[in-house]
């Protein structure tokens, strides 16, 4: 498991948009081979989808051959609501980059049936080959997607009913009105997530500390979802400054000890005028 630690926000937000480019720039993607890309919504990963919006407008990377599948959805929520995912992901990414609508997944929350729902999403997945990059967010209380917790940590695409925490903290995009605020949503599982090839997951915040300290120098807990992907062969945790107050100094002294080797990865950052093999594509 590999810990970023950048000095805010905006630095973190462009780590991670980087790591992005590069991987998708280096898997060289076509017609025939399409980068699948596992994507999160909310506050934490807004700095990241601008980033990679403005690499987009520079030339520097295409979304042409990608397909995303998003972590979650409300129920019962319009998709044309201005709090749904579908508008987020619309409004803050995709209308501004040149991905096909056809390969943007996210779950309709509005179907009779939600058990299909979910079992179909899971299913194109597995026919896109599976999911190369899932990038995420957690909560304060260290929920991934809506994994809240006491979910399994094997679980998959499912409906879940969202803790009394969770509707507090989206009450923000409701007009701080309890009511207003769905109380259920369809989520990809734990497992759903480990599944993919690697993991991102995106920290920032105080009001993360304790959830990261919980990820990072505790054990796997089912009460803590996120702290799952100790057990993932290729997580990385990019945070800031701040959501690092709760972890040790020696914790926090051994991962900024690595960062000369975590910066590797994003330097040099790639791009596709510059990538001849990828020029045919573009």
């Amino acid at each position: 498991m590999r810990l970023v630690i950048l000095d805010d926000y905006d630095l973190a937000s462009e780590w991670a948009a980087k790591y992005i480019r590069n991987k998708i720039i280096e898997f060289q993607p076509t017609a025939e081979k399409y980068f699948t890309l596992g994507l999160p919504t909310g506050s934490t990963p807004f700095g990241c989808y601008q980033k990679l919006i403005e690499y987009y407008r520079n030339g520097d990377i295409s979304f042409k051959y990608v397909k995303t599948f998003n972590m979650d959805e409300y129920v019962g929520l319009p998709r044309a609501h201005p709090e749904s995912y579908h508008s987020y992901m619309w409004n803050n990414f995709f209308k501004h980059i040149d991905i096909d609508p056809a390969n943007a997944h996210i779950l309709d929350g509005n179907v009779e049936d939600l058990d299909t729902e979910c079992k179909a999403f899971e299913q194109k997945i597995t026919e896109a080959g599976g999911i190369e990059l899932f990038v995420g967010g957690i909560g304060p209380d260290g929920h991934i997607a809506f994994n809240e917790p006491g979910s399994s940590l094997v679980s998959r695409t499912r409906v879940k009913t969202l803790a009394k925490d969770t509707i507090v903290a989206n009450a923000r995009f409701f007009g701080n009105d309890l009511s207003k605020v769905p109380t259920m949503a369809l989520t990809v599982g734990v497992g759903t997530v480990m599944d993919a090839k690697e993991v991102m997951i995106l920290i920032t915040g105080a009001h993360k500390a304790f959830a990261l300290y919980k990820a990072i120098e505790e054990g796997v807990n089912h009460m803590w979802t996120v702290s799952a992907f100790q057990q993932h062969p290729r997580t990385i945790f990019v945070c800031d400054e701040d959501a690092t107050l709760e972890l040790r100094v020696k914790t926090v002294k051994y991962f900024k000890g690595l960062m000369h080797v975590h910066n590797k990865l994003v330097d040099p950052v790639l791009a596709l005028r510059t990538s001849k093999s990828l020029q045919q594509h573009h």
